[in-house]
């Protein structure tokens, strides 16, 4: 959710940022605006609607100096509009501020500067900028007013601060918002994430909550909020900057559901072990016997991730025998929950950055629960939050409909499942057959994906409905909410998700001859009952759409469509099931005419409540 670029080198700093803008575009925003130093003043454009219009309107700005901030604004505090993109100043247009996250006491802060300073926006982020005015006034030096401010806001943040009369300067300070500093040959960047700048330098600092860092031609400088030195090691980027590219799809979300065969095989790698039959992560080497012994394991996550977390509790419980309960980390951290040092609590999120997720593992640590996340962004807030953290190691994943991140967190929670499972109830020789399982997976999804044909037959049937309903059971019953989900998300169709059996406690009075029914029928257990359903939902003259194993056939003469998946034992089906609902859900957007990678009012990362 919105994106911060900064630049501080010996090249005009304008291309730079604008380049940076369009790499954030993914994040989400509706707004944008730049500001560079020259010359002892600041020069500044600010638009509404995307980079390119930025672009176009700031040309003027590309020879204005060295230095520079920019920001993509997502609407929180004031509706898109000019006065409200960022950067916001202070009264003498000297300070600029970009900043991401939200100012929980700018209201009250609002009135106690409101008789001497003059507010033109209705954002949150406009009192840093007065604040920094105010403490300047006093102190002089811009370091110290940045530090005084900081001081004064509740809430979150990453913000970047610059100065007409210390052009040579940024400043950028982290509290629950990721940020992070770029180190390049004479160049400094300080950016949300390292997309902005990654074509430029591999060699990052990873800002830490509560730091603050100060940019000049000399290097980057970094001090706790009491400015007390912090030492920080310079990491090495192991990204390409091809990985954030489209490569020749004509979209980010297609060219990520075509990764997925590569996804799982990265989140496999090093991880097995053949010869016991198990699976092990390094991270987790000195929690384990902790996580042997707990009581309870309770998964926290948001969206996607929750869908996610559903699939592991029906891992967790029936490989390893730990009870698992799957919670909204929105409506957890702001329960009481009964937790102790007996229990583990999973936080999953694609970014590491999710507000409600983040508070909710924070809340679990204060209890004295053991916490583990499960997140695709090395740096990343949750984990630097958690006790330990499992990498999902898919690569960037741009387009906001998160699809291959989903895959790779089904792939760690089920190896966490072997793992613990090993030591408690399952054999060696049950170990192995579940890993030469996961090892035909890649090659199954890639069968699947040689399909895509048939899927966009389908789509180009039902494109035009207003109402879908997915249904499964067991393991596929988070896959029916997951498909729900990528339609509405990307389509703007109205879209439910249930268990089947559920279907007649309500949903089924939806069902005529216009309504599509997804089903998901993979031969296991579940699959006499669900093929009852479908019966039902036949009898009333329901379009169904049926997804299968290769081979069963006992679905066809109840289907108007039938879509088939390679056969694989019954946890592993929500790996293959997943991609036929990712696919539909595209293409019915393109026919649609939606922007897939930047559905309307979502962001990538929902860093603010």
């Amino acid at each position: 959710m919105c994106g911060i670029v900064g630049y501080l080198g010996k090249n005009n700093a304008f291309p730079y940022l604008i380049d940076g803008l369009r790499h954030l575009e993914y994040r989400g925003y509706d707004s944008a605006g730049v500001t560079v130093v020259a010359k002892r003043s600041l020069c500044s454009r600010k638009t509404v609607g995307k980079v390119e219009v930025l672009a176009e309107a700031a040309e003027d700005l590309r020879d204005c100096g060295t230095v520079g901030i920019a920001h993509t604004r997502w609407a929180t505090h004031g509706e898109p509009s000019v006065p409200n993109a960022h950067p916001h100043f202070d009264c003498t247009e000297s300070i600029a501020v970009v900043h991401n996250g939200i100012i929980e006491n700018y209201s009250q802060l609002k009135k106690r500067l409101a008789d001497k300073h003059r507010f033109l926006s209705e954002t949150d982020t406009e009192v840093i900028a007065h604040l920094v005015e105010e403490y300047l006034i006093a102190d002089g030096s811009l370091e110290s007013a940045v530090q005084q401010a900081l001081a004064d806001l509740q809430g979150t943040y990453a913000l970047a601060v610059i100065f007409a009369y210390e052009p040579e300067t940024i400043i950028a300070a982290r509290q629950g918002s990721p940020l992070v500093i770029g180190i390049g040959e004479e160049e400094y960047f300080v950016a949300s994430d390292v997309a902005a700048f990654l074509k430029h330098t591999h060699n990052v600092l990873h800002l830490s909550d509560g730091e603050i860092c100060v940019l000049t031609p000399d290097g980057a400088r970094v001090t706790d909020f009491d400015n007390r030195p912090v030492l920080r090691d310079i990491m090495p980027l192991a990204i390409e900057q091809e990985e954030l590219g489209k490569n020749g799809f004509p979209h980010f979300m297609l060219k990520e559901i075509f990764e997925q065969p590569k996804t799982i095989e990265k989140a496999l790698c090093e991880r097995l072990d053949e010869g016991e039959g198990t699976a092990s992560f390094s991270a987790l080497h000195d929690l384990f016997p902790r996580i042997l012994e707990s009581r309870r394991i309770t998964i926290v996550a948001c969206g996607t991730s929750w869908h996610a977390g559903l699939v592991g509790e029906y891992m967790l419980e029936q490989y390893a025998h730990i009870p698992v309960d799957v919670e909204y980390a929105s409506e957890f951290r702001y329960r009481d929950p009964l937790l102790g040092p007996g229990d583990v609590v999973i936080g999953i999120s694609q970014s590491g950055e999710t507000a409600d997720t983040l508070a909710a593992i924070r809340e679990a640590r204060c209890k004295g629960a053991a916490v583990i996340g499960i997140c695709n962004v090395p740096g990343s807030s949750m984990a630097q939050a958690c006790d330990a953290t499992l990498a999902m190691n898919a690569g960037p994943e741009i387009g906001v409909a998160s699809t291959k991140a989903y895959i790779a967190q089904l792939v760690v929670l089920l190896l966490l499942a072997l793992a613990l499972a090993r030591k408690r109830t399952m054999n060696r020789e049950e170990g192995q057959w579940l890993i030469r399982e996961l090892s035909l997976l890649p090659g199954k999804v890639e069968h699947i994906l040689a399909d895509d044909a048939a899927v966009l037959k389908i789509a180009e049937e039902f494109h035009a409905s207003q109402h879908f309903l997915y249904l499964g059971r067991g393991f596929n019953f988070p896959n029916a909410l997951e498909g729900a989900l990528k339609l509405k998300e990307i389509s703007y169709i109205h879209a439910e998700g249930y268990p089947a059996a559920e279907m007649k406690h309500g949903p089924i009075a939806l069902i005529d001859a216009n309504m599509p029914v997804v089903f998901l029928a993979p031969r296991d257990h579940t699959y006499e009952k669900i093929l009852s359903n479908i019966q039902e939902v036949k009898a009333r003259k329901g379009k169904i759409i049926t997804v299968t194993d290769e081979g069963n056939h006992g679905v066809d003469e109840l289907s108007d469509h039938v879509i088939r998946i390679p056969q694989t034992i019954e946890p592993l089906t929500p790996l293959l099931t997943i991609i036929p609902l990712q696919l539909l859900a595209y293409h019915i957007a393109l026919l649609r005419g939606c922007n897939v990678d930047q559905p309307r009012n979502l962001a990538k990362s929902v860093t603010v409540e």
